[in-house]
């Protein structure tokens, strides 16, 4: 198991292609959501404008170097 600075590491890595890929508005780490409800996991969590089916080379990988990822809808708005 992975601690949460190790998680963080492999989140900054991995966030310059996360956020190239379409769709994608911002990448954190925390607990991963079922049924939008959080649970113990710690994830890798990225945000997207929609949730779609896309092919499976542009889909956000289910793990990076272990650490499980939740793909979560949301739109963030400037103020």
């Amino acid at each position: 198991m992975n601690t949460r600075e190790e998680i963080e590491a492999i989140r900054r890595e991995a966030e310059p292609a996360l956020l190239k890929m379409l769709g994608v508005t911002g990448v954190d780490i925390g607990p991963k959501l079922v049924n939008g409800q959080p649970t113990a996991q710690t994830s890798i969590r990225v945000y997207v404008e929609k949730k779609r089916d896309v092919p499976p080379e542009q889909a956000i990988p289910k793990e990076i170097q272990g650490v499980p990822t939740d793909v979560i809808e949301r739109r963030y708005v400037l103020h």
